[in-house]
């Protein structure tokens, strides 16, 4: 009779588990930038230092409001919170406000956001395509910002 065995033992579990940033921290996932944040709030929602806003998604706080280009968001307690003698931004009621889909594995400390509906909406008004890069034939990489100034042509496909 044949004995069963499981062909590369060493291999059953390849996957070892690590942390995926120190404790106490958070990462942000947005518009393929992975954004470590050294230090959240406690509580409900993630809760970041107002500092980080601008490098997670453009915004930054400001008399008015929170700001991206010309589009203001008046603050309020929600977003705004105070504890232990620090302010904090709530990002994920924030997200809420703006109808920015999220998923987020609490547990872990991370957060992953979609595009804001703001901010692709003013892009449209403003006719200005997202700023991308390719690689053409020769290995060379053409940025469309590089095209500024000059007309261009974008063509793309799908083969599903």
């Amino acid at each position: 009779m044949a004995k069963a065995f499981m062909a590369f033992p060493e291999l059953r579990n390849p996957f070892v588990a690590k942390e995926i940033h120190p404790e106490g921290s958070a990462t942000v996932l947005y518009q393929g930038k992975t954004i470590t944040l050294s230090e959240k709030g406690d509580g409900d929602g993630l809760l970041i230092n107002p500092e980080y806003l601008r490098q997670i998604n453009g915004f930054e706080i400001k008399p008015e409001g929170a700001c991206f280009k010309d589009l203001c968001i008046p603050l309020n307690d929600e977003l705004l919170i105070e504890q232990a003698g620090r302010q904090w931004f709530n990002l994920a009621a924030f997200a809420d406000l703006l109808d920015q889909p999220y998923v987020a594995d609490v547990a872990a400390g991370v957060w992953s956001f979609g595009e804001i509906p703001a901010k692709r909406a003013n892009m449209m008004v403003d006719a200005m395509a997202p700023d991308l890069e390719l690689v053409d034939r020769q290995g060379e990489v053409v940025r469309l910002a590089d095209l500024k100034g000059k007309k261009a042509l974008i063509v793309t496909w799908s083969s599903w």
